[in-house]
């Protein structure tokens, strides 16, 4: 069921608009570069942490609760926000892990893991996990990079790309009415808007009061009350109608694929730089992830230059030839 923000908001709508270019050309200049190391030791792996419960099992296959940590530790920060909002998504999320497990025991049964093409794919992951962990180490940011007048430094130099655009706090009253219904169900609803807009001219009456009776279900909790919302999250079509819509006006209904829109503007926000303070960790990171790009891009320049590459170009125009697409004749 979609949510009564679905009705106005665009998806995955970013509330902080950052600027797109590097930050480079503010970040104090690079610490030295790591020098290719000869005959260093290898570092001793780090001890496991216990293994825990068991969490689930099928056909024979544990899955411990170690497995189910690193499992959802190793999700993006939207599906872990998917997570704490709906713990039902836990139960499918394992059970999907146990199905997975089964695949592989039914794989490795028919000795899969043993044709040529498998072999190269875990090879070629096996050798970019050793690189990238290795790079990881030689080429560590310091741990105090940057400093903190360093961050200062790239918000006042970026300020005026960190913006939160301008923000609208909105009610809405929704007909459902998706634009393939039947005429019938058309018919109806657009009867109910002018009903419901007839209610809205009445002296005195109460906006909310009418969106709590006559509102799709999913609006008519609160009054229709969508609190604040950033311009880049409303749709087009609702975006122009609240720009020109006064403080306290309602809009005249608007019907879009989905059915009946009536809103209302309660306040404006206009845009403004984002405070240093919810954009410092962002930056420090952004700041550390340059650092390393640096730092791995100089150590391997190193390595290139102690073990100089020799590239037949004519043979690798040949490969690129055959296994490029032909492009298209104009």
């Amino acid at each position: 069921m979609m949510s009564m923000f679905q009705c106005i908001f665009l998806p995955s709508a970013a509330l902080l608009v950052m600027a797109g270019p590097a930050l480079a050309q503010t970040t104090p200049k690079p610490a030295p570069v790591p020098k290719p190391l000869s005959g260093q030791a290898a570092a001793a792996p780090t001890p496991l942490a216990p293994a825990g419960d068991v969490v689930a099992r099928i056909g024979g296959i544990d899955v411990k609760a170690s497995e189910i940590r690193a499992l959802f530790t190793g999700l993006g920060p939207r599906e872990q926000a998917a997570l704490a909002s709906d713990p039902t998504l836990a139960s499918q999320t394992v059970r999907l892990m146990l199905a997975n497990q089964l695949a592989l025991k039914e794989a490795l049964a028919k000795k899969w893991d043993q044709k040529p093409e498998v072999v190269d794919q875990l090879r070629q992951v096996r050798e970019a996990a050793i690189v990238e962990t290795y790079l990881a180490s030689v080429a560590k940011v310091p741990a105090e990079f940057p400093s903190e007048p360093d961050i200062r430094s790239v918000y006042e130099a970026n300020k005026t790309a960190l913006v939160v655009p301008r923000a609208f706090e909105v009610s809405q009253i929704f007909v459902a009415a998706a634009r393939d219904s039947d005429k019938a169900v058309l018919e109806t609803a657009r009867k109910k808007v002018t009903e419901i807009q007839a209610k809205l001219k009445q002296p005195g009456t109460d906006f909310a009061a009418v969106a709590e009776s006559d509102s799709d279900v999913r609006t008519a909790e609160g009054g229709g009350a969508l609190g604040w919302i950033t311009e880049t999250q409303v749709r087009p079509e609702l975006r122009t109608i609240l720009l020109g819509l006064s403080k306290g006006v309602v809009a005249d209904p608007v019907q879009l694929d989905d059915g009946w829109h009536i809103l209302k503007l309660t306040d404006t926000r206009p845009a403004a730089p984002v405070p240093f303070e919810d954009v410092r960790d962002q930056l420090e990171k952004r700041m550390r992830d340059e650092r390393s790009v640096q730092l791995r891009r100089a150590y391997l320049g190193e390595l290139l230059k102690k073990s100089p590459p020799a590239i037949n170009e004519l043979e690798l125009n040949k490969v690129l030839g055959e296994v490029l697409p032909k492009p298209a004749k104009p």
